[in-house]
């Protein structure tokens, strides 16, 4: 049986060609060929399958050789060796691949066009073409390779007849299944692909975003300008650009989110602000919008992710001395803390004379990163608030209140003084107080307390964060938070022979059994005295009284008792607001009989509202550029005398 066209119906032409065997398979045709013309026995007979293409294509007709476009192939000389330099494992597999790649498009069908990444991709299957097999089957294969010329040469299809029509599509059918057995594989019709390739063995598990928490943190963007990509897209054409973004999602890729969500702003690593938000804002009256409000959450989050900050509060009496330290660098930026807090708050009880050269002495240590905030005094009681230089928006107005306690008003020795002031929606209010002084006046101490927290006429124009918890008889439940530090006078309930032994057997930090005689902490628990208060465990010794300039306590004939008269506790309306980092104190300070007494704080921030009077951005710019240029030219000289030191060195030869 055979088709019209004069091939069988169940076989297919594979042409097999190896290296090995190419010379006896072109014997076998080339007498194939001459089978064929004996049997024709004329120039317009069709030749039989197993004619050689080359005399095939004799036989074609004029028209027909113009019009099909077969490329010979002819054998090339080997290439010479060249040097280049040793390659890496992944370099070499890349250029196999390459040049793979590149050699199966050449013998692609030049008709059919496609892309470098649909190569890639799996091959979907075709559908059979009608009226013959697929060249592909495997039974077809297996016939084909068994197959000889002899049994072609002795199939029925040698003896048929056809026109030129039939004839060229005969020969093109030849050329396309000779193609495909150079390709190594049956012609289907349809595009190579290569095949999926697999890892040998499962790849680790990587998150979907592999943004670290500090970068998560810095490079954080406003809900309100998350079309920002889309419009920068539109009018800068940068982003997109270079980021890829749709094309990384779009492929089920890797990417680090804040990455680029850090690069959205075009100009700055600023946060973008758009015109219309800035239309809508107004920094100085403040906006009732939830949403882009100054004292807000978006804006909280913003500087505290974990919306908790660092205070530095302190208390030191300086006992009137016009002398101040050479360096402050030990009291306010202590070694064991790596990085500096966010507020600097500093007591001082029987100040210096000048008191501007104090604060100008503080902006110099804290250095330019610090601004102060706001600065007050009552007679010698002196209180300085620093803040971050890039907080200082989101505080409200500083207000400050003071009280007396003795008797005779004019003399400002004694009394408190008070500082309040919201910082973003919580509210803080800090007192420096100076209570009566003598071993056994603990109850004129406590009626100065009492004093305090009912004079003290906080807060005036700022409004409550929560009134319903607050008392018009305490100044301190009308805060959030509230800390109190001074020179509170509270002595140990012990003679001095006793307390020297105790510190002689422990010279280090344990102080325990000399708290068991400290007047403030038996006060404390039974509740008459710093109400709600607590106070970080005590780890240092005794911080008065000194002798000027030594280590030694007193050794005057009054042989005081050493005491911590110099404390600071704290208050919270909600719990663990508030969280002691360090306690502790300055020894190397020894221009006062009392040692400097500070505490590192961790202290919870809550979001607020833009419905309250804002200092916006209000402080002391005359004191910043004093101390600023107090730092640079300290800096200069340091450098010029390090210079001089080594320039005057001289040498001597003996």
């Amino acid at each position: 049986m055979s088709t019209p066209n004069g091939f069988p119906q169940h076989s297919r032409v594979c042409l097999t060609r190896s290296m090995e065997g190419g010379a006896v398979q072109d014997l076998q045709a080339k007498k194939a060929g001459k089978a064929a013309k004996k049997e024709a026995g004329g120039d317009g007979a069709p030749p039989k399958i197993g004619t050689p293409i080359s005399e095939t294509l004799k036989l074609l007709p004029e028209e027909l050789k113009a019009n099909m476009k077969i490329k010979s192939i002819t054998p090339r000389p080997p290439r010479k060796p060249r040097l280049e330099r040793a390659a890496s494992l992944d370099e070499k597999s890349w250029r196999k691949w390459r040049r793979f790649r590149t050699s199966q498009e050449s013998l692609t069908d030049p008709n059919e066009t496609s892309s470098s990444n649909g190569s890639l991709q799996e091959a979907s299957p075709s559908p059979p073409s009608r009226g013959r097999a697929s060249p592909c089957d495997p039974c077809c294969q297996q016939d084909s390779l068994h197959s000889s010329p002899d049994a072609l040469e002795a199939s029925p299809a040698g003896k048929s007849r056809g026109g030129a029509s039939d004839l060229g599509k005969r020969a093109s059918e030849i050329s396309s299944a000779f193609g495909g057995l150079l390709r190594g594989k049956g012609f289907a019709g349809g595009k190579p692909r290569l095949s999926q390739i697999m890892p040998a063995r499962p790849l680790p598990p990587m998150e979907l975003n592999v943004a670290s928490h500090s970068l998560r943190t810095a490079n954080r963007i406003d809900s309100d300008c998350l079309d920002y990509r889309h419009y920068s897209q539109h009018k800068f054409g940068r982003v997109s650009s270079s980021l890829s973004d749709s094309r990384l999602q779009g492929n089920g890729t890797l990417y680090d989110n804040c990455s680029t969500d850090s690069m959205k702003s075009t100009f700055s690593v600023l946060t973008p602000i758009r015109a219309k938000d800035v239309r809508s804002r107004s920094y100085l009256e403040g906006s009732l919008l939830a949403s882009g409000a100054l004292m807000g959450a978006e804006e909280l989050s913003r500087y505290f992710p974990n919306r908790n900050m660092g205070i530095f509060v302190a208390t030191w009496n300086m006992q009137g001395q016009k002398e101040l330290p050479a360096n402050l660098d030990d009291f306010l930026l202590p070694t064991d803390p790596d990085f500096a807090q966010d507020m600097y708050v500093i007591g001082v009880q029987e100040g210096c004379p000048d008191r501007r050269e104090w604060e100008i002495r503080l902006q110099e240590t804290l250095g330019p990163h610090y601004v102060l905030l706001h600065s007050a005094a009552h007679g010698v009681l002196y209180m300085s608030v620093f803040i971050r230089r890039d907080l200082i928006w989101f505080c409200s107005e500083v207000e400050y209140a003071t009280v007396t306690t003795r008797i005779v008003s004019q003399i400002k020795t004694k009394g408190a003084l008070g500082i309040s002031f919201t910082f973003f929606g919580t509210s803080f209010l800090f007192i420096t107080s100076h209570f009566t002084s003598g071993d056994s006046k603990v109850n004129e101490r406590k009626l100065d307390y009492n004093k305090t927290i009912q004079a003290l006429t906080l807060p005036k124009n700022v409004p409550d964060t929560n009134p319903y918890r607050s008392s018009s008889s305490d100044v301190t439940t009308r805060f959030d938070e509230v800390f109190w530090f001074g020179d509170f006078n509270f002595r140990l309930n012990k003679d001095r022979e006793t307390v020297d032994s105790i510190l002689s057997q422990n010279p280090g930090t344990d102080v325990s059994k000399l708290l068991v005689y400290d007047q403030l902490t038996s006060e404390m628990s039974r509740g008459s005295i710093f109400k709600g208060f607590q106070e970080a465990d005590i780890h240092f010794r005794p911080s008065y009284k000194f002798d000027i300039g030594k280590d030694s306590y007193d050794t005057t004939s009054k042989q005081r008792t050493p005491s911590y008269t110099d404390r600071v506790v704290f208050r919270s309306r909600y719990k663990d607001d508030i969280q002691a980092v360090k306690y502790s104190s300055c020894p190397v300070i020894k221009t006062s009989d009392h040692r400097p007494v500070f505490a590192l704080f961790r202290v919870r921030v809550r979001p607020g509202r833009d419905n309250i009077p804002l200092a916006a951005g209000l402080f002391d710019r005359d004191l910043y550029l004093i101390g600023i240029r107090r730092r640079a030219t300290r800096e200069l000289l340091r450098r010029r005398e390090q210079k001089d030191q080594r320039s005057s060195s001289i040498c001597s030869i003996s």
